[in-house]
């Protein structure tokens, strides 16, 4: 997913939050499961954004984000047991 969702108004700046969402991640031993919900709201409202708005299409991007990630980490595992 490289381009904002389209639709509501807000979407744009939302999709630049997400994209500055490195390290706020719930993560577990070999992968990523999910955004810090709370620090991704907190960033948005420092940022001026509409909470709403965000917290509406925060989760519809996280799980297009989270698998990235979690590929991401097992070419790297994979890389490193070579």
């Amino acid at each position: 997913m490289n381009k904002p969702p389209s639709g509501k108004p807000g979407a744009v700046q939302v999709w630049e939050l997400a994209q500055s969402l490195r390290g706020q991640f719930r993560a577990i031993p070999g992968g990523v499961v999910g955004w810090d919900m709370t620090a991704a709201l907190a960033m948005a409202e420092a940022l001026g954004l509409n909470r709403l708005i965000a917290a509406e299409l925060l989760p519809v991007i996280e799980p297009f984000a989270v698998r990235g990630i979690n590929a991401q980490v097992r070419a790297t595992q994979h890389d490193d047991a070579i």
